[in-house]
């Protein structure tokens, strides 16, 4: 049984839960599952209300009254879980599993649709000259920590080398060299190995520059190239 300590504890803790506000709906359920879980309230999304016949006893009548107050309050801590929105909209299902069973069949077929787009945006992405590849590296890597927040799953093996695939034209011998190279290579250590060269390249960039700049700015004087 849960001690009153514990139990205020849990609901004061509750109010630090971000609401739900239409997206990472699969988190956020499992976060209030488990507040439900803890208050023993959320039985009566498994369990119909007793019925209350003529000749129940005091004892069947106090069942009764602890689910239906159970259900209340089960109901209440998932329509405060969520954004004063959503609340408008919900707050009139008459049943804490109602609410739930709607919720889960609205929104779980939204996180299924956020999940395909995850899945195209990262296969699509292609990285251009155009921009630091470093720039381009981290906006995949945050694509891949969606997927995480997504409950999607890749073998780091199978990134590290969608990674590499993704390199731009330009990149074509070092990516080489790279598919070439060692095998246990992390995502990490891919973006370090990334970093270095694009410093070395922006480096030779440079010298080319400086040296073009040089044959522009000198005159021949009739003795030779002078600045």
């Amino acid at each position: 049984m849960v001690g009153g300590s514990t139990v205020k504890e849990m609901t004061m803790n509750f109010g630090k839960l971000d609401k739900f506000e239409r997206h990472d709906f699969r988190r956020w359920q499992k976060k209030m599952h488990f507040l439900l879980t803890t208050l023993k309230v959320v039985y009566v999304f498994t369990t119909h209300m007793p019925e209350l016949l003529v000749d129940d006893t005091v004892e069947a009548i106090r069942r009764i009254a602890k689910w239906e107050n159970d259900d209340y309050i089960c109901r209440g801590h998932i329509l405060n879980g969520m954004s004063d929105s959503l609340f408008d909209i919900y707050q009139n299902v008459e049943s804490a599993k109602k609410l739930w069973d709607s919720l889960e069949s609205k929104y779980m077929a939204e996180d299924a649709s956020s999940k395909k787009f995850l899945v195209s945006n990262f296969n699509n992405y292609k990285m251009v000259d155009s921009r630091p590849v470093m720039e381009q590296f981290n906006k995949l890597l945050r694509i891949l920590g969606q997927y995480t927040q997504h409950g999607l799953k890749m073998d780091e093996f199978v990134s590290i080398s969608s990674v590499i695939d993704k390199l731009p034209p330009s990149w074509k011998d070092f990516k080489h060299s790279l598919k070439h190279g060692n095998d246990n290579l992390s995502l990490v250590q891919l973006g370090s190995h990334l970093r270095t060269q694009e410093s070395l390249r922006a480096r030779e960039s440079d010298k080319g520059q400086r040296k073009r700049s040089c044959w522009t700015l000198c005159k021949y004087d009739g003795r030779g190239w002078n600045e």
